[in-house]
């Protein structure tokens, strides 16, 4: 009789420890499932760039091209010179992973030209901006630093005149003022106003309008014909060139001009420069700009084949 009594006094402490650890295993999973932090949850990291690597950017610009550029090579006779100067030396990088470059200078009997191509990929380390992006980001510092003129009001204040309640009509010579007395001040007055400008405005476009005129630092000489620092579009995702047209004393101008641009995680630049062995003489901004935008067109090329 006491055994029977002894076994149901288990069984009930049983009973109680299975109902314990039952509830314990209940808690447990909810408090896992309110996790917001739980792998469940996580943010997917952002995609890589297009690129993994770069090119040795030495072997990148081929004999043809740098004849274009670097006309002084085709002048060398020793055969050893000629072929260290299409070589260009490599520049110092620590990570040739991450940024490489090459420089090249020649002198020839018309001036010293020099060429400079760096390239850079770039990586994020934000698993919430992908490589593009981050390359995006910083492209867009770099022309912000170039500093490219905005559009300027000549254009528009060309057609500025026509635009106007016609105070000019009345400037042509022998033409009625068909206004009234009480407007014939006020128009004069404007009249005078717009002559007094217009010789100024003409004396400026006309002192810019040669190709070989002006110390600008910018090179405004040759705007007319669209060269102006601005924005391309014709390779790359994106693109700019600069043209800075500067003079070193008694020394001939030099000018250089600065094409750079991005395509997925990889910026590419390239710094054109020249200057005349002449005192006076002005390297020509259209010659200098076509042979920049080429080279970068087919740099573009080689990273997308």
């Amino acid at each position: 009789m006491q055994r029977r009594a002894y076994v149901p006094g288990v069984a009930a402490l049983l009973a109680a420890l299975l109902a314990g650890c039952t509830g314990s295993s209940s808690s447990g999973s909810q408090s896992g499932n309110s996790n917001p932090g739980g792998a469940g949850t996580a943010s997917p990291a952002a995609q890589p760039g297009r690129y993994a690597t770069l090119p040795e950017p030495c072997g990148t610009v081929d004999a043809k091209t740098l004849d274009e550029l670097l006309p002084g090579i085709r002048e060398m006779a020793d055969q050893a010179q000629r072929e260290k100067a299409y070589a260009g030396e490599a520049s110092l990088t620590y990570d040739t992973d991450r940024k490489v470059g090459c420089r090249w200078k020649v002198e020839s009997s018309q001036a010293t030209d020099r060429l400079v191509i760096d390239l850079e990929r770039v990586v994020s380390y934000d698993n919430a901006v992908s490589d593009d992006n981050q390359a995006q980001q910083l492209f867009a510092t770099k022309q912000e630093a170039a500093g490219l003129p905005k559009p300027t009001a000549t254009e528009s204040g060309s057609t500025a005149p026509d635009t106007s309640p016609s105070p000019t009509s009345s400037d042509s010579p022998g033409s009625p003022n068909p206004s009234g007395s009480s407007g014939s001040s006020s128009s004069s007055d404007s009249s005078d106003s717009s002559d007094s400008s217009a010789p100024s405005d003409a004396a400026s476009s006309a002192s810019g309008s040669p190709s070989t005129g002006g110390t600008s630092p910018v090179s405004p000489s040759t705007s007319p014909s669209g060269l102006q620092p601005r924005v391309l579009e014709e390779f790359g995702d994106e693109a700019f060139i600069d043209d800075e047209l500067s003079s070193s004393g008694s020394t001939a101008e030099q000018r250089t001009v600065t094409v750079a641009f991005r395509t997925s995680n990889v910026i590419v630049t390239i710094e054109y420069t020249e200057q005349p062995a002449t005192v006076g003489a002005v390297p020509d901004s259209r010659e200098m700009q076509d042979r920049a935008r080429k080279l970068a067109s087919l740099l573009a090329d080689s990273l997308s084949g």
